[in-house]
């Protein structure tokens, strides 16, 4: 018989996953969101909707996967394509690594700004103490519970900032309808993907795969439906937060609307659960990218190799901390970046998880779950492709092209991607 769900196992499942949500409210979310709602106010809550439903839709199957095999999505995947191509995997593990490093330089700026923000201190010999501090920790393998800790901190923010949204200027219904309708003010693109890209984590993808492994589906559904959807609302709270602000985000003017509402604490909470955020990060980003490394080329953990992975990852974070870059403007940059990158790594899982020579046909995706894969992988790749188009074309000419280029070269290329895909559904079935 299958495994029946209790109250106490349903809540341990949610707890368990609640790390998937933890690791998207991160400085990304909380400068992505709140500049979405203080710009552009709710015309792009409704990217934040089609985000957490993505995040539940890809991170399902890919804890699935691990439950049918018992293997990480990365080892399916190099079972898949090892004997194929010998420049799939490295090219896949090139990705997820950009990736990684690319949310790096964002997480390392999150908790240096947080601390700055909150002692004043030099941002140069902060950077210096935050990289040796993971260095440290990363060398000993002792993050988990360092990180568990401050994922309480971040998630005492994060309600801090729900409690806030009520204050903001909207009606409920204003809301509701925001939710549901997407709108494209100009210029919001480069936001869109970063609001995406800062919820659908692609390497959680690889990190989190594992975490349902010795769970039954409905144990693991509901704690990622529940865990995530909390995380959802929190970064829906920053957004509608993110209303208050008067004039150009800045943390200041964050910090300042948290106190507003909870009392003069309300700064160091916001000081501390940036940091939080960021340090927390801090350590997951260049783990994942080692972890990534070991599922898809076969790394052992400790190797030499291994530990330069997460080195790089780390030193790329580092570098942009020690430029004393501005955290704000590049945040949402590789916020966006990631939200370039994703539909490339899902791709992968989509492959993997229809893959009927490694998985049982009971734990294949159903007709509707590749319907919602696919909806998410041609809405990404559509996004993700015009943004790099507007990219070039502002670089090339210093203004916009014609929408030939903007829009009819990204849809034809994305119809491409999804049409491929289905054919070779309807081929493996």
């Amino acid at each position: 018989m299958p495994k029946s769900i209790t109250l106490r196992s349903g809540l341990s499942s949610v707890l368990f996953w609640s790390i998937i949500s933890a690791a998207f409210i991160g400085p990304g979310s909380v400068t992505t969101c709140a500049i979405a709602g203080s710009k552009y106010g709710l015309d792009l809550l409704w990217s934040l909707t089609f985000a957490t439903l993505g995040t539940i839709w890809l991170q399902e199957p890919a804890a699935r996967i691990t439950i049918a095999s018992g293997l990480h999505l990365g080892e399916v995947i190099t079972r898949m394509f090892a004997t194929r191509s010998r420049l799939v995997l490295p090219i896949l593990f090139g990705a997820v690594t950009l990736g990684c490093a690319a949310y790096q330089a964002g997480n390392i700026l999150g908790a240096v700004a947080g601390l700055s923000l909150l002692t004043g201190w030099s941002t140069t010999w902060l950077t210096v103490a935050v990289g040796l501090a993971c260095v440290a920790l990363l060398w000993g393998g002792t993050t988990s519970q360092l990180a568990n800790f401050l994922g309480i901190i971040v998630l005492a923010m994060g309600v801090a900032f729900v409690y806030v949204a009520v204050d903001a200027p909207v009606s409920p219904v204003d809301v509701s309808v925001a939710l549901v309708k997407p709108l494209f003010p100009v210029g919001s693109l480069v936001l869109i993907n970063g609001l995406i890209g800062t919820t659908i984590v692609p390497y959680n993808l690889f990190l989190g795969s594992g975490i349902g492994q010795g769970q039954s589906l409905t144990e693991m559904r509901l704690g990622i439906w529940l865990a995530v959807i909390i995380g959802g609302i929190i970064s829906v709270a920053l957004l509608l937060s993110g209303l208050l602000i008067v004039g150009d985000f800045s943390y200041e003017k964050m910090a300042a609307v948290l106190s507003g509402r909870v009392g003069p604490w309300g700064k160091g909470l916001f000081a501390f659960g940036l940091f939080a955020a960021g340090f927390a990060s801090s350590l997951t980003a260049p783990l994942a990218a080692s972890v990534t490394a070991r599922s898809l080329l076969g790394w052992k953990t400790n190797s030499v190799a291994y530990r330069a992975v997460w080195l790089s990852v780390l030193a790329t974070g580092m570098l942009f901390g020690l430029a004393e870059a501005e955290p704000i403007p590049v945040i949402v940059a590789v916020q966006a970046i990631n939200g370039v990158l994703l539909p490339f790594v899902t791709v992968f899982l989509f492959l993997a998880v229809n893959n009927r020579s490694l998985l049982p046909e009971k734990y294949c995706n159903s007709v509707l779950q590749n319907l919602a894969m696919i909806s998410i992988i041609g809405a990404t790749t559509f996004l993700g492709l015009r943004n790099v188009m507007l990219v070039l074309l502002t670089t090339v000419s210093g203004q916009k092209g014609s929408i030939y280029w903007e829009v009819y070269v990204p849809m034809i290329v994305t119809l491409l991607i999804v049409g491929w895909l289905v054919a070779r559904l309807v081929r493996v079935r």
